[in-house]
């Protein structure tokens, strides 16, 4: 599990308006909740090999209705260091989500796609990279 304020979707994710964060232990922990549902925002990174990474960044790249179609199937296995790396934000009941897909590149990660912002039927489709990761 990530920490969410590592993510680099971050700042966007807290500007939402449905997105209700709270500081604990003084400061060091924030947890994000998914304001309409109460239910608790999880982070992950999951990083793909090339092959993987291409496939998922012509899956986010295509038209909306085609892209969550091919998501909710969208099948790989996770690797360590690899060349893709997709950030996912998902609340517990799964009417949140949040994803971008990152490639290294000059040493650090940097988006290749828009951040998406899903709730409500079209957050489903990410359940089952968030089952991968």
């Amino acid at each position: 599990m990530a920490n969410i304020k590592n993510m680099r979707m971050w700042d966007t994710i807290r500007k939402d308006n449905r997105i209700v964060t709270k500081s604990s232990w003084f400061g060091l922990r924030t947890t994000a909740f998914y304001a309409p549902t109460h239910s608790v925002i999880e982070a992950r990174k999951i990083e793909y090999t090339p092959g993987d990474g291409e496939r998922l960044l012509h899956i986010l790249t295509s038209q909306r209705d085609v892209m969550l179609q091919s998501l909710s199937k969208f099948s790989a296995q996770p690797t360590v260091n690899g060349n893709y790396m997709l950030e996912l934000c998902r609340s517990r009941d799964g009417s949140f989500a949040a994803i971008q897909l990152l490639q290294f590149k000059h040493m650090i990660y940097e988006p290749v796609t828009v951040l998406f912002i899903l709730d409500g039927i079209e957050a489903e489709a990410v359940a089952n990279i968030a089952a991968q990761g």
